[in-house]
Formats: C-alpha cells, structure tokens, sequence
C-alpha cells in the first residue's frame, strides 16, 4: 500500500510569489526603460496596422457575435470595433503578432513580449471609459507602458534559462502567465487574487509547438498570441470573482506543471524581475522575419548588389552557406514544399533566397503569388545552413546575446564572395541608436496605410513625445486610431 499523500494545502509556489510581489510592488525605475517602452508601443500598434491589409488576419476580428457593440468597450486600434476587453485582447493580439514583425527576446526560451499588449492595452482602455463614465479618473498611457514593462520583464527573465521549446511548449503560455499578471493589477485585485489568477495561468492547458514547425507550420502561430492575451484577461476576471487559486500547481508532485509539462525540473533563475528586459528588447525593424535569420537577410540584402556590382545572377550560384548559431538550425532550417506563409516566414533559406533575387523582403514576398517564383525554390535548394560554436556561444553569453550569420557565396565557374558577416541586427540594443530613426519611419509607414494625413500627424504630435504620450489619458490615446 502506498502511503496517504498530505493534503494540507502548502504555500504558494515561490515562482508564484515572486511575480506577484513583482507586479504589486516593484517601482520601476528607469527612464530608459519607459523610453524604450514608447518606442516598443508605436512599433507594436505599427504592426497591428500593417496586418489589417491581409484578409487572413482581418477575418479573425470582431465581435464572437457579428454586430455586438460594447458601451464603454475597449477599441480596436485601425478599425471601427468596440468589444468586451477579452475579445478586444484577442483582436489587438492577433493584429500586432500577424506578419511576425514586433519585438523579439532570445534567450533559452524565445518569444514577443509585445504580445502582452493585446490584453494590457485592452484592458487599460476598457478600464478607462468605463472609469469617466462613472465620474473617476482615466488610467494614462504611462500606466499601459508601466505594464508592459513588467509584462516584458516576466516573460523575459523566466525564458532566460527555461526552455519550454524542447518539451514542445510554445512560449505563448509565458504571454499568458505574464498578461495575467500585469492585468490582474491592473484591475485592482488584491495580492491573494492576483495569486490565484496566475496560478491559474499556469494551470490552464498550454499550446503545442507544432503549428510552428513542419509538417504542421500554420497560421495559428499568427493568432496564439492574441489568444494567449485574451485569456489571460479571462482568467484575472474570474479571480476578480474571489475564484479559488492553485498555490502549488508548479510544484506539485505528479499533478503540477514540472512532473507533467516540464519533465520533472524546476524553473531556474538568472536575475531578479527589474526591468532589463524592456531595456534589451530586439526591435524588427527592417524585415518582417524570425528573428534568428535577422543579420541573415541583412547580409543577403548585400549579396543582392555585390551580385548586380559583379554582373553575377542567381543562376550563376552553386552553393550558398549560411554559418549560423543552433537556435536558427533547430527553428527555421528547412528543406522542402513550403505550404503557406507561415511556412515561409519560418524558413531561413525563403526568407535569404527572396533577397539575394529581389533585394527586398517585405511581408507580401510570403504570400503565394511572390512564393511561385521558381527561382526562389530553386535558390533555396542551393542554401544550407552549419552551425559555428562560437555563435552559439555568443547567443547566450549575457554580455553578448548576438544573433550572427556568416553568408558565403560560390559560384559554378569556381569563384567565390567573401564571407559577409553581421553579428548583431539593426533592432539590437548594441545598435539601438541606429535604429531609432529608422523604427519611427517604420511607424509612419504603417500609419499612412490606414489614415488620412490629418489623423496621421495628431497620432505622431503625441506618440513621439515622451512626456506628452505619458501624461494621455488611455481612451483618448486609442480614440485617435479609430477609422
């Protein structure tokens, strides 16, 4: 006979207690952080703008129930929708994730920490007018940056040295643990509520990885996200309700997410929760594409007219061979029949093949009647990727956190290009003022597909002033993306 297992109800898991107490009480304060925070907002809701021309994204938004409307609902950023915050976080999430083009985070586990802005967004406007209905104060854009500040940083620091990847996870189930945080607080639920909230996050079913990889790769990768975000919105709800939550649901023996989820291990730490992960975010600036392949497509461009420079065609190419780091091999080394874009957005030979042919690579190279070119399959033949030590090395060394690619070109008569070599991609924070200008024309580009001048200008007066975004009242913030 066995013996009877106790069933005292333990102590919440400290995993649980730390980012609760994080979110509560932590202060931050940085000025480079919220700064980067601004530029992480305009960029995301940029995103969002850009993939409201692709009728794959837009027939996903709305109302569960065509023709709701919402009294003091929250606003779809582009559109004319007004909907309960858990469908607005779906739609504001799906948006900014579709053509994989917001920021990024490389570490043991990988990710979007905007993401989080689907439900912080969302929620923080909701709350908004439903506060000046009732004669309170309206929450400020400063307090939407403040969370996603901490949302960023949740979801960054515990990827640092936990991969969920190889257990087949996808990291989607960290938007969700840190959305529900961020908005718990938001909502005003005391300590033990919020508690119970992202235990509950963690309790949830959490999302295979495998619409990302062959041979299932497939649009849900685009609105996981958006999914992830609007539950958790969701599930702070219903702890706002005094719902019950699951102090060792990590923890627990046989039944919690290590012994079923994480093969048996315990997540590991390398820093406290601050603020560091907003402050060494990866912005995609140039290319809408997986952030591994970044400095590749960057080094691709320049093969593109060192090609035109030597009167060399793509044709004239034998082999080209990318030296790379092993999270790029393990995610988006892939041979054979690409099926849709999503497929192509998370192949590094499509995405280094469009280039070298076209000098560009644009969200639109993805769909099928770019994808038909045979050139480019028959490029992507030519494309292998290997892995150097030292790259992979250099990607988690914390002082370093490079994301490099070496191309190499040689052609059938013999000839070769030098190697081209870039370590670290324009969004990188070791280029981060570099970048700047070229993020803000990236927001005024997006902008211009959906708005009329007039409208373009009021959202830019506010959006690229510190000071002035901060002090906004949120509504009266996304009141001026409305169409």
């Amino acid at each position: 006979m066995s013996a009877a297992i106790s069933n005292v109800r333990p102590k919440a898991d400290k995993v649980l207690v730390d980012i609760v107490d994080y979110v509560m009480k932590y202060k931050i304060s940085s000025r480079e952080a919220y700064d980067t925070a601004r530029l992480c907002l305009i960029d995301t809701l940029g995103c969002g703008l850009e993939a409201l021309e692709y009728p794959a994204c837009t027939k996903l938004l709305g109302p569960v129930v065509p023709g709701t409307v919402v009294p003091h609902g929250a606003k779809v950023p582009g559109t004319q929708f007004q909907l309960d915050p858990i469908q607005a976080a779906f739609n504001i999430g799906t948006m900014i994730r579709w053509l994989d083009f917001n920021d990024t985070w490389l570490a043991a586990e990988w990710g979007h920490p905007s993401d989080n802005l689907g439900g912080i967004l969302a929620t923080a406007d909701w709350l908004s007018r439903n506060n000046v209905a009732a004669g309170r104060a309206a929450l400020t854009m400063r307090d939407v940056l403040t969370a996603m500040i901490k949302a960023h940083e949740i979801q960054g620091c515990i990827a640092l040295e936990n991969s969920f990847n190889r257990v087949g996870l996808d990291h989607v189930v960290l938007v969700k643990v840190a959305s529900t945080a961020v908005v718990a607080q938001m909502l005003g639920l005391n300590r033990e509520e919020v508690l119970n909230a992202v235990s509950l996050a963690w309790v949830d079913g959490q999302s295979l990885r495998t619409y990302r990889h062959a041979p299932n790769t497939g649009s849900r990768k685009s609105w996981a996200a958006g999914d992830a975000t609007s539950r958790a919105v969701r599930l702070a709800l219903i702890a706002k309700t005094g719902e019950m939550g699951y102090p060792s649901v990590l923890s627990a023996k046989t039944w919690g997410f290590y012994d079923v989820l994480f093969k048996g291990q315990p997540f590991k730490f390398q820093r406290p929760y601050g603020s560091y992960v907003m402050e060494h975010v990866l912005f995609k600036i140039s290319y809408p594409a997986e952030f591994h392949s970044q400095t590749a497509v960057e080094c691709a461009m320049e093969i593109h007219e060192r090609l035109k420079a030597s009167g060399k065609r793509a044709d004239d190419i034998k082999r080209v061979t990318i030296r790379t780091h092993e999270a790029c091999i393990r995610i988006i080394d892939k041979k054979g029949p690409l099926n849709n874009p999503a497929d192509r957005d998370h192949c590094v030979q499509y995405m280094v093949a469009v280039p070298i042919l076209y000098g560009r690579l644009t969200a639109a190279d993805y769909e099928d009647d770019v994808a038909n070119d045979p050139a480019i399959d028959a490029l992507r033949d030519k494309i292998v990727c290997v892995e150097d030590p030292a790259y992979t090395l250099d990607y988690h060394n914390v002082d370093k956190r490079s994301i490099a690619n070496a191309l190499t070109v040689e052609f059938n008569d013999g000839s070769a290009l030098d190697e081209i070599v870039c370590e670290y991609p324009i969004g990188h924070k070791r280029r981060r003022t570099d970048g700047i200008a070229l993020l803000e024309a990236k927001f005024r580009t997006n902008l211009a597909r959906r708005f009329p001048t007039k409208q373009q200008q009021r959202i830019l007066a506010v959006s690229l002033d510190q000071a002035a975004l901060e002090k906004m009242p949120v509504h009266e913030y996304v009141d001026m993306y409305v169409i």
